[in-house]
């Protein structure tokens, strides 16, 4: 899917970072699901006609980053600045989306 859907973008980054990152297995495990579901969700949700449709899967997708924020916050000694600081981008582009559809 080749689109300029900004949050989307942020959180294919975010899946692939979280997929190289050394953590334990099932934190590892955990993070690519969270951060796929962020993806998936985004994807989902822009796909939606009606604004509740969409804000249902926004949502969705905004719990799934703060998962990813977390369980990132909970390793920050093993990840890179540069990942936090992506999960809190992608984290606010998603709030925005949240509160663009209510």
């Amino acid at each position: 899917m080749k689109t300029k859907f900004r949050s989307f973008q942020l959180a294919k980054t975010l899946y692939k970072q979280s997929t190289q990152l050394k953590l334990p297995g099932h934190i590892s495990n955990q993070l690519q699901r969270a951060s796929s579901s962020v993806a998936l969700n985004l994807a989902e949700g822009r796909g939606r006609a009606s604004r509740a449709d969409q804000l249902r899967f926004f949502h969705i997708a905004l719990g799934s980053v703060r998962e990813c924020q977390a369980i990132l916050e909970l390793h920050g000694e093993r990840v890179p600045k540069e990942t936090l600081d992506l999960a809190d981008h992608l984290g606010a582009a998603v709030y925005n989306l949240v509160r663009k559809a209510m």
